[in-house]
């Protein structure tokens, strides 16, 4: 499948809170290809201005649900589409570039179809890797508290349920 879509740009339909600019993001993920063992991976995508790896985020827009923005934000930056999970959490941080705080809130994005052209495929690199190898390359210490509390779900949801007598 092919998108068509265009990334939204600029900020003049942003929403803030008490100041702060909420973000939203989502993390990808899927089960190995040709895994057998249920083991996940994740998907990356590098920054527009550098080659620092992240997950899908950015501006929560007044015209749309959290997890509207979430679900746009994984097919312009990634190029991926899927159904957007009960949300990770949110974060305060500060942003390196504005030097301002903002409000990050993260979503798991089971990932259903990946798509072979999409809105920002020649300002980003995409790629796929095993959630430990997320943890060493992504740029962000909210997103990587997030990356836990997503594969602490995924473990608990496939644990064998034992009865207790």
């Amino acid at each position: 499948m092919v998108c068509m879509a265009v990334s939204r740009k600029g900020r003049e339909l942003q929403r803030y809170s008490k100041g702060r600019r909420l973000v939203v993001g989502c993390i990808p993920y899927r089960n190995k290809t040709g895994s057998n063992n249920n083991e996940l991976e994740v998907l990356l995508v590098s920054s527009q201005k550098s080659t620092k790896m992240m997950f899908p985020k950015g501006g929560w827009e007044l015209d749309e649900s959290i997890e509207q923005a979430a679900s746009r934000e994984s097919l312009e930056e990634a190029g991926v589409l899927g159904k957007v999970e009960t949300q990770l959490g949110e974060w305060s941080f500060l942003s390196k570039r504005y030097g301002t705080l903002y409000e990050g809130y993260m979503f798991p994005l089971f990932v259903t179809e990946q798509l072979e052209f999409w809105p920002e495929q020649h300002a980003r690199q995409r790629t796929w890797m095993s959630v430990e190898e997320a943890r060493e390359k992504c740029q962000h210490w909210w997103m990587k508290a997030a990356l836990d509390i997503l594969v602490n779900r995924i473990q608990c949801t496939r644990q064998p349920h034992v009865q207790v007598n």
